[in-house]
């Protein structure tokens, strides 16, 4: 069957994704969480972490399943329309929110990247990665999943290279750990890597959360 069509929108408008999650049709959707993250979540403490564009929320459920105080945040109702019916009787844990907005249980010890920052335009690479800095505490942690090829029309928007990720990230964090993934979804199959990244005790940006 043929994907369906969609008029043209940019993906930094909700009304993107509502089409999408409206039309059932998330190819990024792996209907599970991804191996790493299982490992990773079993082998941590529980923390509060956040989980921006959780789309149909199978993360969240993983963390809030393990123990973890998860919040999961998106900017389209009709993916968190989706998100409530995988959740159950975790679905208190997702609510409507736009990333770069005010989130007031900030700042978070974790923040959990899984397709986000590649469905977010180039243009606000550096916005988003200022907003982590403000969302994490210090010595916390951005860990997830990102994906890099040397396409340019998105989504998924890639990075073309480690180096731009590092140019994004170094200015507030460390990378502590890098590994490829064995079971990306088709469209990320051989172009991600699983990172855990550690914000500096300092120097992060200022925020009004």
């Amino acid at each position: 069957m043929a994907d369906p069509s969609f008029p043209k929108r940019d993906p930094a408008d909700p009304e993107f994704w509502e089409l999408r999650y409206g039309a059932h049709f998330a190819p990024w959707d792996a209907g599970k969480v991804p191996s790493q993250l299982l490992g990773f979540v079993r082998a941590s403490s529980p923390r509060r972490v956040l989980v921006p564009g959780c789309g149909s929320a199978w993360d969240v459920r993983c963390f809030a399943e393990h123990g973890w105080d998860v919040t999961g945040i998106d900017f389209s109702p009709a993916a968190l329309e989706e998100a409530r019916k995988v959740l159950g009787p975790h679905a208190g844990r997702v609510r409507e929110a736009d990333f770069f907005a005010p989130i007031g249980q900030a700042p978070f010890a974790m923040v959990y990247e899984r397709a986000f920052l590649c469905a977010l335009p180039r243009r606000l690479w550096g916005e988003w990665a200022r907003r982590e800095a403000m969302l994490i505490e210090p010595a916390g942690l951005l860990a997830g999943f990102f994906y890099l090829d040397a396409g340019e029309r998105g989504p998924p928007f890639p990075l073309h290279s480690q180096r731009e990720l590092d140019e994004l990230l170094a200015p507030s964090f460390e990378r502590i750990a890098d590994d490829p993934v064995p079971d990306s979804i088709d469209v990320f199959r051989g172009k991600e890597r699983w990172q855990v990244w550690r914000r500096h005790p300092g120097g992060a940006p200022k925020s009004s959360d």
